[in-house]
């Protein structure tokens, strides 16, 4: 199994590349359709430390992007004793594809004959993950299966609501950033319909992040802030304990959204205490010391 450092190099060739801290990269095969993809893997600050302690695991869907945006984002809060210390895992694109083929393929839950690219892979991706990926994680890593975090973006936003609504027990709060509700004439509210005739009640998380541009008011193709509204509005009616929380984030299209829906979603599901509260009372020394040294790993 190959294990290597996430790297960004720069223009001199001579240059030493950049590391993610604590962070390693290993290729896990889909037994079914036998590609390999890549997951990012970084490791919380206490883990070493702490031997004995057991971490959330946060899954990402397009990892070359969301890998590295969640990685800065969430250290500060996470040494800091604001958010819970998780596990983040990126799951990338099958070894050898292009990522936006990829990515098509696997978080589109359906065939959609206008597209040229191959779709609707999302049930089997499902699976992937919920058999292989959570079986390699949580036995090589003290990761806790009842503390499962999903977080995707627009296509990966569609994938996350498909297995909400499919196989909902697979995590236990989920992350949907500008979730592409359109694809496929807005069959996800036709799932939906079905959804709601024959599920039990869950109990989840939901939190559903949305620039306010992403509208066609504002130039945008479709109106994802109204498909996303609409949705957050039906998941009320469910008969179930879920809590859900809508953020319409001021100013931020489809290209911008993201990172300010990733650490509010997250600080949502793993926040130690309100957004408005002081944590620095009784944490310890080393997150104190956060507070003026942005430095540390």
């Amino acid at each position: 199994m190959v294990l290597t450092s996430i790297s960004v190099f720069g223009a001199n060739n001579n240059a030493q590349p950049f590391n993610i801290p604590r962070s390693q990269v290993v290729e896990i095969t889909d037994p079914s359709s036998q590609r390999i993809y890549p997951l990012f893997v970084k490791l919380p600050k206490s883990y070493h430390s702490q031997p004995n302690k057991h971490y959330p695991v946060v899954y990402l869907t397009d990892a070359w992007y969301s890998f590295q945006i969640v990685s800065g984002a969430s250290r500060f809060p996470m040494n800091f004793n604001k958010m819970d210390e998780a596990i983040i895992v990126g799951i990338s694109y099958s070894k050898g594809s292009i990522g936006s083929l990829s990515r098509i393929r696997d978080y589109t839950p359906t065939q959609n004959k206008q597209w040229k690219n191959v779709t609707g892979g999302a049930a089997a991706h499902r699976d992937f993950i919920g058999q292989t990926v959570f079986n390699y994680v949580e036995s090589h890593y003290r990761a806790l299966a009842s503390k499962r975090v999903y977080m995707g973006n627009s296509l990966g936003g569609l994938f996350g609501t498909y297995i909400l609504m499919t196989k909902p027990e697979m995590f236990d709060s989920y992350i949907f950033g500008s979730p592409s509700y359109w694809w496929d004439k807005g069959y996800i509210f036709e799932l939906e319909k079905q959804f709601v005739k024959n599920t039990q009640p869950i109990s989840a998380k939901v939190f559903i992040g949305i620039g306010e541009l992403e509208s066609k008011v504002h130039g945008a193709g479709e109106d994802m802030v109204k498909e996303a509204q609409a949705f957050n509005d039906l998941m009320q009616q469910w008969p179930s304990r879920l809590q859900t929380k809508l953020l319409i984030i001021p100013e931020a299209d489809h290209q911008t959204a993201f990172p300010t829906t990733a650490i509010h979603g997250l600080q949502w599901v793993l926040g130690q205490c309100p957004p408005k509260g002081n944590c620095l009372q009784g944490n310890s020394l080393d997150a104190q010391a956060d507070i003026n040294d942005f430095s540390i790993e």
